[in-house]
């Protein structure tokens, strides 16, 4: 399998996945920002996985942004917007899956 075949695959699966668990708790409370935290955080499993997931967050916001204007690509508010709307998971496999469409069509 191709390396942009890998990462489209795991942009697709670390979109539907996450989403599939955190829809339902949209359904059930609506979009209460302060229940979400309180969730997240109720104990320290939840807090791990959290801080672990933001702080991953950030680096990837810093990644996209450094990577893709050091090889010169557009369209950096993709993944962005991936990784703010859907995950991490979703946000580092689209910006690999668009910097290996790049760097192909670069030669």
């Amino acid at each position: 399998m191709q390396r942009a075949h890998l990462y489209l695959a795991l942009t697709i699966i670390g979109t539907i996945l996450p989403i599939s668990a955190f829809y339902p708790w949209v359904i059930e409370h609506g979009l209460d920002v302060k229940l979400f935290y309180a969730d997240l955080f109720a104990n320290r499993v939840g807090a791990y996985f959290g801080w672990d997931v933001i702080i991953s967050a950030f680096a990837l916001l810093a990644f996209v942004l450094i990577e893709g204007k050091r090889a010169g690509m557009t369209g950096l508010w993709r993944p962005i917007a991936a990784c703010c709307v859907f995950g991490v998971s979703s946000g580092l496999p689209l910006f690999l899956w668009l910097r290996e469409r790049h760097l192909a069509a670069r030669g």
